[in-house]
């Protein structure tokens, strides 16, 4: 097994994504990746979310920042300077989470400070929220991502996100800064001196020397400026969720879910639906969009054998 260690040297995020998803689409069996970025002022959202409903696009845009959207599922996160992101980019046969948990741990640890996970995919320091996390699976590889608050605006983190009444009223709190901490607050971390702290507990976790790749020769390969293309695109962005009006709202112990319908009454059947979710599992709202599209709006359609029964029967709940 051999461990390779990329350290971006941009803050665009459409940039740092494309060159995450060209390293998960290597097909390698015996290289686990540790690659680290930096933001500039960006909102995060998963791949099944409203960005109108999950951030204020407008301020955000009219201030020089970034909306970015990931492959991975899971809520939607604010990232600057303040913060330092970090995938692990495993072979399926070597993947492990509670391994690259280890990795934060460790390195936390190493500052005096004890991390605990917590929930569906938060790491903790005091009770507070200091990295949150989101996985996919790829052809050859896995992917476990998330971003480490060092010293974060806060101000800018409530200007920019929208965090729904509900996922508030759950977790008993008023705001999202009572639910987040820097870890500068908390012992002299830095954006800089963190990152041979990780590399450190990476090579500690799996035994063995980092070899370093290049990102910016990285950056100049053709697949990565194709997946630049893709990431920055308004198709891929924004095009979809413009004129998405939610008709449902619910919100789970998996996540939440927004869903629109349009219905042709005469037949009967469901000719279009449109799903927002921060639900972890990045292939459920194509799941569910499947099973919906062309069903009856009376006879409730079969979740048998699907891939997320328990969680697609909690939205047919919605409906019928």
């Amino acid at each position: 097994m051999k461990l390779r260690f990329v350290q971006s040297t941009q803050t665009n995020p459409h940039l740092n994504v494309a060159v995450e998803n060209y390293l998960l689409s290597l097909p390698e069996t015996d290289v686990v990746t540790l690659y680290l970025w930096r933001n500039h002022r960006t909102v995060v959202v998963g791949m099944n979310q409203n960005p109108y409903a999950e951030c204020n696009v407008e301020a955000l845009l009219a201030d020089g920042g970034y909306v970015m959207r990931r492959r991975t599922g899971g809520g939607a996160v604010y990232h600057d300077a303040g913060n330092i992101n970090f995938s692990f980019v495993v072979p399926k046969a070597l993947y492990d989470q509670a391994r690259q948990f280890a990795v934060l741990r460790r390195a936390v640890a190493s500052y005096g400070l004890q991390a605990e996970v917590s929930g569906r995919n938060d790491v903790l320091c005091d009770g507070r929220k200091f990295s949150g996390n989101a996985f996919s699976k790829g052809t050859h590889q896995n992917l476990h991502h998330g971003t480490i608050l060092i010293n974060g605006n806060m101000d800018d983190l409530q200007r920019y996100l929208r965090v729904k009444p509900s996922k508030l009223k759950k977790h008993g709190i008023a705001s999202v800064q009572s639910r987040v901490v820097n870890l500068a607050e908390l012992a002299p971390v830095t954006s800089v001196n963190i990152v041979p702290r990780l590399v450190a507990a990476f090579e500690s976790e799996y035994g063995s020397k980092v070899e370093e790749t290049s990102f910016d020769e990285l950056c100049r390969l053709p697949e990565v400026q194709r997946l630049y293309d893709e990431f920055a695109s308004d198709a891929w962005l924004f095009a979809k969720w413009r004129n998405f009006e939610a008709q449902m709202t619910q919100q789970f112990d998996w996540g939440h879910v927004e869903l629109s319908l349009s219905v042709d009454q005469e037949h009967g059947r469901i000719v279009q639906v449109s799903i927002a979710s921060d639900a972890l599992e990045p292939d459920l709202v194509r799941e569910a969009e499947t099973l919906l599209t062309g069903a009856s709006t009376v006879d409730r359609p079969s979740t048998d054998g699907l891939a997320h029964a328990d969680m697609l029967d909690d939205i047919l709940n919605l409906i019928y």
